[in-house]
């Protein structure tokens, strides 16, 4: 079982994290190599001890370094109508911070 986690929500998104993993979260403002904490940490667990956040924890800090940039796979997307002669093609490419977690304090 996992002595410590907590769940943080970053991008729209909610991630259950531990000291030392390795994420793939929405692009961050910071750059490669550079720290980063997440505020807004919704659940940490420690031993027995469980802390819920109504919607978040105040004194939980989840914090992490940016480790490189990356782009994920590329999405399609294509319209069509039928008997109008219209179509329209899109690509899209979702751009990703991959994070690791180096410490859960609070």
């Amino acid at each position: 079982m996992i002595e410590e986690f907590a769940i943080i929500k970053t991008g729209g998104k909610q991630y259950l994290v531990t000291k030392g993993q390795k994420l793939q979260v929405e692009k961050l403002p910071e750059k490669e190599g550079e720290d980063v904490s997440f505020s807004s940490v919704l659940l940490h667990q420690k031993g027995e001890a469980i802390a819920v956040g109504k919607p978040t924890l105040e004194k939980v800090l989840v914090k992490g370094k940016v480790l490189r940039e990356i782009k994920g796979k590329k999405v399609i997307a294509y319209n069509f109508k039928a008997k109008k002669r219209e179509k329209t093609k899109q690509g899209h490419r979702q751009q990703y911070s991959e994070v690791e977690i180096t410490e859960i304090a609070g």
